[in-house]
């Protein structure tokens, strides 16, 4: 049973068949075949319940706040005030890059709406300033990932909802190892820049004034993670009330800048339905599946299937690792996760080790599935960018994100070291 799913599941997959419409066909099929009693009449009932989840609201909530910010010029001014504190280390606009998807990326919740934002803005200056584009590019695609993980997370939401784990508890366990991965980011661009320095660009000169006033550009994006992500961690509201606090302090940026007009308010309204419903359908056929896979006892077979091979916790693990690293260059990632969450969390439960941990090492291997070919999202999103002022071959991004990729790996491997890493905050903050 475990290997006609999983073949069927990669099979329809790979036919380029919508996620949604594969998620409902394998758990029609799957029961069917494998159940003692009819599943199917019971799809209404899981559908209602599970699209009436209260944390899900915060979903379109985050959607709508990441596209007003989009809309109102925060990220250039942003981009500009970081450049002028960052760009005298070797790598100079580079790290620029990853500061920037860092704090847009604690504003945004999404990984692809990051790293477009600041590849528009920062693209343009790439020629201009004379930096290699592999490197640069790389910084922009894998600094754009960083919105998978940093909270406030539309992907960790999603995790939580079909794990059935806390989302605050996600929140407070991935702030640090986010953060911890965009220095480790930095330091593999201050390297290799000092290593090869004909890769680094001209450096714009900025006097301590210029920079102090520039600090006046952060207090929106800064401001706006305070309240949503402050509210979480200091209990005065749950994820889906912080979204909706974060939906009322973008649009009042947006008003205060003289761009919250009925236009611009529009498009925000619009691309959140789209998202919205995209994101949405696929959840519900993944509540649904999951609903099946437990019914005919899938789930229990996985887990025994695990024992019986024999091997310590660890070492399952680090399978689970490698095969969501080969998964990942062949699956787009929000069906990667919806569609594996469930079975996964599971099988890593009865391993022993906690969710929440797991869920922070989960969202960075979902990370490095966005920058890894063939499929990886931002590869895409950095070169359709990049066409616009700078025309070049897909491969500088694939090339440049190599590093980036290393570093994933290597902060995967810190959180298996020393899990504290995750856990700390959430054990401080929730005994």
């Amino acid at each position: 049973m475990i290997p006609t799913a999983t073949t069927v599941l990669i099979t329809l997959v790979l036919m380029s068949l919508p996620v949604a419409v594969v998620l409902v066909a394998l758990g029609i099929g799957m029961s069917e075949l494998y159940s003692f009693f009819p599943l199917l009449p019971a799809a209404g009932e899981i559908l209602w319940s599970s699209s009436t989840e209260f944390v899900l609201v915060a979903v379109p909530m985050f959607i709508l706040m990441g596209e007003i910010l989009l809309r109102c010029g925060v990220a250039r001014d942003m981009y500009e005030a970081l450049d002028k504190w960052v760009n005298r280390i070797p790598g100079g606009l580079m790290h620029t890059n990853i500061a920037s998807c860092t704090i847009f990326s604690a504003t945004s919740g999404s990984s692809v709406a990051t790293a477009a934002t600041i590849g528009t803005v920062a693209i343009p200056n790439m020629r201009r300033l004379g930096y290699r584009p592999s490197l640069y590019l790389g910084s922009i695609a894998a600094g754009g990932t960083l919105g998978i993980l940093i909270p406030p997370s539309i992907n960790m939401i999603l995790f939580g909802v079909l794990a059935e784990v806390s989302i605050t508890q996600l929140y407070l366990a991935a702030l640090l190892p986010g953060i911890l991965l965009a220095v480790l980011f930095s330091l593999a661009v201050l390297v290799i820049s000092i290593w090869r320095p004909e890769i680094d660009g001209t450096a714009s000169p900025s006097t301590w004034r210029e920079r102090i006033i520039a600090v006046r550009a952060l207090l929106a994006p800064v401001g706006l993670f305070a309240v949503v992500v402050g509210s979480i961690y200091a209990g005065f509201a749950t994820p889906t009330e912080a979204a909706a606090l974060g939906v009322i302090a973008a649009l009042l940026i947006a008003a205060f800048r003289g761009r919250l007009t009925m236009r611009s308010l529009g498009e925000a309204l619009e691309g959140t339905m789209r998202t919205t419903a995209m994101v949405m359908l696929i959840v519900l056929s993944a509540f649904f599946l999951n609903f099946v896979l437990v019914s005919i006892g899938l789930t229990g077979q996985i887990a025994d299937a695990i024992r019986a091979i024999d091997l310590s916790p660890t070492a399952v693990l680090l399978m689970i690792v490698a095969s969501y690293l080969i998964l990942g260059c062949f699956m787009e990632t929000l069906s990667l996760m919806i569609a594996t969450t469930p079975i996964v969390a599971s099988v890593v439960a009865a391993l022993g080790y906690d969710l929440v941990w797991f869920g922070v090492v989960f969202m960075i291997l979902i990370e490095a599935a966005l920058i890894t070919p063939p499929i990886g999202v931002n590869l895409f999103v950095v070169q359709s960018v990049r066409t616009v002022s700078d025309a070049g071959p897909i491969r500088d991004v694939m090339l440049g994100v190599v590093p980036f990729f290393v570093m994933m790996i290597g902060m995967i491997g810190l959180l298996i070291a020393f899990p504290n890493l995750a856990l700390w905050l959430p054990s401080l903050v929730m005994p």
